[in-house]
C-alpha cells in the first residue's frame, strides 16, 4: 500500500477512532486502526470493539493499493506530530508501515497487522428502514439524558439508552434506578418508529460523532445523521463517518409508571442561584450519601447539609411559592447533573411528600422532565 494524505483529514479521522479502538482486548487487532485503499482516490479508516464500530473516509492519492492495520493511539501520537501538509504512507509485505512528512524529514514506522486480519465491519441489510434526524436535535437529546445512565455494566437495561421514534416524536430516555431523564421532540413532517436500547459507551460515542460533525448544508441547511436499524444493530451515518452499534438485549423499565402525575406542590427556582447554592452546600454534605435537605417555606429555600466528620452547610435563595411547608432531602449531584444540562434562566420543581420523588422541568418548555428519589437525612 502507498498513498499521500492531507494531516488535517487523516488527523480528524484518526481521532475519530480512539474512543471505539479496544485498548485493553485480548485480541491485538482491536487496538488497531484498519486503513484500507479504497478506489484510486480514497482511504477508508474502521475501528471496532465488536460492539461498537465506527468507519470513514479520505480523500488519496493512491500509488498503490492494499491495507494494513497499525495501533490506534500509536498513529494518532505520530500524526500529530506531522508538520502539517501531504503524508506519505506506505506498508511493506510483512505490515511495517511508513509515516513521512512530504518535504520534511520528519519519518515514523510502525509495526502493524495484515489488513486481512482485521475483523469485518457489520453492514445493514438492504432495504433496512431509515430515518434522517438533524444532528442538533440528536445532540439535545444526549446532552439532556445521558448524565442519568447507569454506569454498571452488569445491569445493561440501565447502563443504556432508551431511543424512541414515534410517530412525529423523537424521545430518549435514560435511569439509573435514582433519577430517570426523559427529553423528546417534535419532529414536523415526519411519521416513523423505531426503539432501541442503545448501550452507554455508544451515546458516549454518538455525542462526540455530533459534536464533531462538519455542518452538510441540506435544503434547510441543517446537518443530518441518517439513522438505520437493522437486526440487533444500529448504524448512524453523517460527517463522512458510519458508526454501528449492537443494540442491547434487554426489557428497558416502564419509566412512565415512574413519573409522578400529580406534584401539588410547584416551585420556581432560579436556576443558576439554585446550582450555585447545592455546590456550595454540598461540599459539607456527607461523602458517603452526598445529601442536602431542601426546606420551603413561603418565598426561600433553605438548603442544608449535615456531616459528622466535616460539620454543616447552609444557603437559602428566593423562589415563587405559596404552598405548605414542606421539607425533603436529595443527592445534590443529581440535581446539578440536571440543572447543568439546562439554560433556562428558571426551573419549576414539582414536589408532592417528603418520600414522593421530586420531578424537574424548564419553566418555558414541556418537551424535558427530569425524575429525582429522594433520600432521607
Amino acid at each position: 500500500m502507498e498513498l499521500t494524505v492531507t494531516k488535517k483529514d487523516l488527523l480528524k479521522l484518526v481521532t475519530r477512532m480512539q474512543g471505539v479502538a479496544e485498548r485493553k482486548s485480548t485480541m491485538p487487532v482491536l487496538s488497531n486502526v484498519l486503513l484500507a485503499v479504497e478506489g484510486p482516490n480514497s482511504l477508508r479508516l474502521a475501528a471496532t470493539d465488536l460492539y461498537l464500530a465506527i468507519a470513514g473516509k479520505v480523500a488519496a492519492e493512491v500509488s498503490k493499493g492494499g491495507s494494513v492495520a497499525v495501533p490506534a493511539k500509536d498513529l494518532l501520537e505520530r500524526v500529530k506530530m506531522m508538520p502539517d501538509g501531504p503524508i506519505r504512507i506506505a506498508s511493506e509485505d510483512n505490515a511495517t508501515t511508513t509515516l513521512k512528512a512530504t518535504g520534511s524529514a520528519r519519518r515514523y514506522t510502525l509495526r502493524g497487522m495484515p489488513g486481512e486480519d482485521f475483523p469485518p465491519l457489520p453492514v445493514p441489510a438492504e432495504g433496512a428502514p431509515t430515518l434522517a434526524i438533524e444532528v442538533d436535535v440528536l445532540r439535545e437529546l444526549i446532552q439532556k439524558t445521558y448524565f442519568s445512565i447507569s454506569g454498571d455494566e452488569t445491569r445493561a437495561h440501565l447502563n443504556s439508552a432508551l431511543f424512541e421514534w414515534d410517530g412525529d416524536v423523537v424521545r430518549m430516555v435514560t435511569t439509573d434506578g435514582h433519577r430517570l431523564s426523559k427529553m423528546e421532540v417534535k419532529v414536523e413532517g415526519r411519521q416513523a418508529s423505531a426503539t432501541m436500547l442503545i448501550p452507554l459507551k455508544a451515546i458516549l460515542e454518538l455525542r462526540r460523532l455530533c459534536d464533531e460533525i462538519v455542518p452538510e448544508q441540506g435544503k434547510d441547511g441543517r446537518a443530518q445523521i441518517q439513522i438505520t436499524q437493522s437486526g440487533s444493530s444500529a448504524f448512524f451515518q453523517g460527517g463522512g463517518s458510519t458508526f454501528s452499534v449492537k443494540l442491547v438485549d434487554a426489557q428497558f423499565p416502564p419509566y412512565s409508571q415512574v413519573i409522578p402525575q400529580n406534584s401539588d406542590k410547584k416551585v420556581r427556582v432560579p436556576r443558576g442561584q439554585f446550582a450555585d447554592a447545592l455546590r456550595a452546600v454540598s461540599i459539607a454534605a456527607s461523602e458517603r450519601t452526598g445529601g442536602v435537605k431542601l426546606g420551603i417555606s413561603g418565598g426561600v429555600m433553605r438548603i442544608t447539609s449535615e456531616s459528622p466528620e466535616s460539620g454543616d452547610g447552609f444557603d437559602e435563595i428566593p423562589v415563587d411559592y405559596a404552598g405548605a411547608d414542606i421539607t425533603i432531602g436529595f443527592n445534590a449531584k443529581y440535581f446539578l447533573d440536571v440543572l447543568g444540562s439546562l439554560q433556562e434562566d428558571d426551573i419549576i420543581l414539582g414536589l408532592s411528600g417528603e418520600l414522593d420523588p421530586a420531578v424537574v422541568r424548564p419553566a418555558s418548555e414541556r418537551n424535558f422532565l427530569a425524575v429525582v428519589m429522594p433520600m432521607r437525612i
